[in-house]
């Protein structure tokens, strides 16, 4: 059931504690993809997963906007302070608990929101009424996942199999152009770059034209099978807390 869509009448005749919270950003996709890259991918899968459960899933609204300020010096980017993010993850998720939809995967679309959603979810899962955990569709997709940049192959393929409306295809050679081939800015082991404008001249990294519509299927394909074992898992999970030893 996709909350946004439905009545409350509807939703209160959900039977389930099973809820489903895309959460990715809108910020930079280089000159090719949109902004809104991260949010459409995770709502995306997690719209699949709950159609291809075998049970019934509340999907929230996504968050549309996340912890963006590497991607500050692109116009368009929105970003939110780890701190207010974390606090809206965990007031949506309180939502959700307090009507019952207490088991909450959300379901993440944006690699800056990664660790925050790990210390959010911890949060609520030991202090709420709620248990919570953290899934990130591109870390799912099996060997596919090494080939994840920013606006590269894996969420150009995605977009070409999903939504091929957005993707300027027209762009994707000066995109290439203007790519890095990987992430950051890195010295024994550190990243000297704290913002991607300074290793990316587009705010690209990877090679988007390694990423086709065959690709972008087998990646949702893949997702979707993670998202629905997990959410079986959290499902049966004993969620009580361990007492003090």
């Amino acid at each position: 059931m996709r909350l946004a869509d439905a009545t409350w009448t509807d939703a209160d005749a959900a039977a389930t504690d099973l809820a489903v919270l895309p959460v990715g950003s809108t910020e930079q996709h280089g000159p090719h993809a949109p902004l809104g890259t991260d949010a459409i991918t995770a709502e995306t899968v997690a719209e699949a997963a709950a159609d291809a459960y075998d049970g019934e899933v509340v999907v929230a609204p996504a968050l549309p906007v996340g912890v963006s300020e590497e991607h500050r010096q692109f116009t368009g980017t929105l970003w939110l302070q780890p701190d207010t993010f974390r606090a809206n993850v965990r007031e949506v998720v309180a939502s959700l608990a307090s009507h019952g939809w207490d088991r909450v995967v959300v379901v993440n679309g944006h690699g800056g929101n990664v660790p925050a959603l790990g210390e959010v979810t911890s949060t609520i899962t030991r202090h709420d009424d709620a248990y919570a955990v953290p899934f990130t569709w591109f870390d799912a997709v099996g060997d596919h996942a090494a080939d994840m940049g920013h606006a590269g192959p894996l969420e150009t393929a995605f977009l070409r199999h999903t939504d091929p409306e957005l993707v300027r295809e027209g762009r994707v050679e000066a995109a290439r152009e203007g790519a890095s081939d990987g992430w950051g800015d890195w010295v024994s082991y550190a990243n000297l770059a704290h913002d991607v404008a300074e290793f990316t001249e587009n705010g690209v990294v990877g090679d988007p034209a390694g990423g086709d519509a065959a690709r972008g299927e087998e990646l949702l394909s893949l997702a979707t099978a993670a998202l629905c074992e997990l959410l079986a898992a959290v499902a049966d999970r004993d969620v009580t807390r361990p007492p003090h030893r």
